[in-house]
């Protein structure tokens, strides 16, 4: 068929899409000489997985140490299985469950630079705004950095890179926030289309709203949006970098997540934060993490010394990121961070990197003397490294970023 047969069939728009759709899923399906995907073309390669049973809490066994990420898994393939099993116990123990959004429920457009998405469900419409900001240099399509409520990493690690950035406004989904007035459960806008979710925690809320951020770019393509859907990176920092970090674990289009200073109920593993407490820390634990954020059963069953009974923990929300690109960021100079919780899950979760021969996608870095959300200089280079790698496909070196720098005693 000619090239003029095939344009009288198919206009532009849908040659774009399918495109984009074939290089999302076959160019970024090697690196480094395996056949490991750097990331997906859809939100979750489970979704026709059933969920596993799950025991009542008083039911499940004791398990002192961190579980084991890669249980009964001893090749890539039978990752998605063991993956699926780890995001529906977060999800049934943890933050409550995040819905799946049929295609036709998503309706997405572009007023200027900003994307809008409708999402309707149950004759409610929820709407996202998010505005994207172009880089001065490099041709579309372009590499996306959204962040989570904010990107707090210093906007020179962006300058003159071809990378466009978004925020996405968590309060449009759950409107919950740290200070100031705000609904409660059962309020929000997600309340309305979910009203059998009102009990969920806003992680689950926030990585759903997320999602249909993306969806909606999915949705138009890059020649409406001049987004490349193949390198798409996620950040924040404090309770964000903890949202940051759902949002990533729970979507699998994003090539890069980077979790900022994420603290307790992000990458640090509740059990050693238990052990810490203990001893004397003052640092955000299970009993002690702001409950608009879980669902409250995870505190009414999991608290004390039940928190051995959870049968996951937070190295394993880490691992839901694999085989794609994940960053931790620490700050040791705030106990409440909980960075000494953070090390041993970090250090758990690369297990799973190391296991399919892709431990360069996976590291962090803690390092103190700065203030809670500025990244001092000492760290630009592993975070520059991680988003040229991951989101611009440069050659850079990430294959051992296990920065740990605590000069203060």
């Amino acid at each position: 068929m000619s090239l003029n047969s095939i344009l009288s069939t198919y206009n532009m728009k849908h040659l774009t899409i399918l495109f984009s759709l074939f290089v999302a899923t076959t160019v970024t399906v090697k690196a480094q000489g395996n056949s490991v995907p750097l990331v997906y073309n859809v939100e979750n390669t489970a979704a026709s997985q059933k969920a596993p049973k799950m025991l009542p809490p008083d039911q499940l066994p004791v398990i002192r140490d961190l579980p084991d990420a890669l249980q009964g898994v001893k090749k890539f393939k039978q990752w998605s299985k063991r993956r699926n099993v780890i995001s529906s116990q977060i999800q049934h123990y943890g933050i409550g469950r995040k819905p799946a959004v049929d295609p036709s429920q998503v309706k997405a457009r572009m007023d200027g630079d900003t994307l809008i998405v409708d999402v309707t469900v149950g004759g409610e419409t929820l709407t996202l705004r998010s505005t994207i900001q172009y880089p001065s240099v490099g041709q579309p399509p372009y590499a996306l950095m959204v962040g989570s409520s904010g990107i707090s990493l210093p906007r020179q690690l962006f300058a003159d890179r071809p990378i466009a950035l978004m925020t996405f406004h968590e309060k449009q989904v759950n409107d919950y926030g740290q200070f100031g007035r705000h609904h409660e459960r059962g309020e929000h806008n997600f309340d309305r289309l979910y009203p059998d979710l009102k009990d969920n925690g806003a992680y689950s809320e926030w990585a759903w709203g997320f999602s249909r951020l993306l969806d909606g770019l999915q949705q138009l393509g890059p020649e409406v949006t001049k987004i490349d859907m193949s390198h798409i990176g996620v950040t924040g920092c404090s309770y964000a970098g903890k949202m940051a970090l759902y949002c990533g674990a729970f979507d699998e289009r994003v090539a890069l997540t980077i979790a900022q200073e994420p603290g307790g109920g992000g990458a640090a593993a509740w059990r050693k934060s238990h052990e810490l407490t203990l001893s004397g820390k003052n640092l955000e634990d299970l009993d002690k993490t702001d409950y608009h954020w879980f669902m409250e059963s995870q505190r009414e069953n999991f608290h004390g010394d039940s928190v051995y009974r959870l049968p996951y923990d937070q190295h394993e929300l880490c691992a839901l990121v694999c085989p794609r690109a994940l960053l931790l960021l620490g700050n040791p100079d705030y106990e409440w961070l909980a960075d000494d919780s953070m090390l041993p899950s970090a250090q758990a979760a690369r297990k799973v990197w190391d296991a399919f021969g892709i431990a360069d996608r996976m590291g962090w870095s803690i390092v103190d003397g700065h203030g809670h959300c500025q990244l001092p200089q000492s760290q630009f280079p592993e975070v520059q490294a991680f988003i040229d790698k991951f989101l611009l496909g440069r050659d850079a070196d990430t294959s051992d970023v296990r920065k740990v720098e605590i000069k203060k005693k």
